[in-house]
C-alpha cells in the first residue's frame, strides 16, 4: 500500500513518528506494530481495517 500511495519508507516513518528501520521491519514481517501505530499508519495512508 505504501509503494501504490507513492511514500517512500523514511517519507511513512517521518509521518508516523517511527524510524524508517521500525517501517521497513513492519513491511518485512519482522515487527508486529501496536495497535496504536496499526490504526496511525491506516489513517495516514487512507485505508480502512476490514
Amino acid at each position: 500500500m505504501r509503494k501504490k500511495q507513492r511514500y517512500s519508507q523514511a517519507q511513512l516513518a517521518a509521518a508516523a513518528h517511527v524510524t524508517r528501520q521500525t517501517s521497513n521491519a513492519i513491511e518485512n514481517d519482522k515487527y508486529d506494530p501496536s495497535l496504536g501505530l496499526a490504526f496511525q499508519l491506516v489513517q495516514i495512508l487512507g485505508v480502512t481495517v476490514g
